[in-house]
């Protein structure tokens, strides 16, 4: 609460009194669980001196385990994520007046030879190769090689 929101006619140690802030709050805040069964405890930094505020710090107790090693019950949230899938026949670069030339029927010549893997990229990052086939009239792609965690990691940095 800001100070709009403070009662009228209080001041300011009466309304930290009854917001459970004052200096009665602190030693019976001391005496309890902040908050009770998330496994938070209060305990005193140092003894209080007369009217002197005492310090607290948190103590956390561990996480309950999510699972065992090979539970997918943590992976089922993230199952309907949809990612962005782009396959990269290859790349070309081009001056803008080159670009504004293009018409109906222009080529453009990639970096690629006729029948090199294409990269298969989720959101943008590398994660296999494939070579173009034709599925019903569609293209598609069939995947011949699944890029390792490390050469992952690497492309990132």
């Amino acid at each position: 609460m800001d100070e709009s929101q403070q009662q009228p006619g209080m001041d300011d140690e009466s309304w930290m009194d009854e917001m459970g802030w004052g200096e009665d709050a602190t030693a019976e805040a001391a005496a309890t669980p902040v908050a009770a069964g998330a496994g938070l405890q209060a305990m005193p930094l140092a003894a209080p001196a007369g009217d002197t505020p005492m310090a607290m710090a948190a103590a956390f107790n561990p996480l309950p385990a999510n699972g065992t090693a090979g539970d997918n019950s943590a992976i089922d949230l993230l199952l309907d994520v949809t990612l962005q899938v782009t396959v990269e026949l290859g790349r070309a670069r081009m001056k803008i007046g080159e670009i504004l030339g293009l018409r109906n029927g222009s080529v453009i010549e990639l970096d690629r030879l006729a029948g090199e893997q294409a990269d298969i990229l989720i959101n943008g990052t590398l994660i296999a190769k494939g070579e173009v086939v034709v599925v019903d009239e569609k293209f598609g792609v069939r995947i011949i090689e699944v890029v390792s965690r490390a050469k992952r990691i690497a492309s990132l940095g």
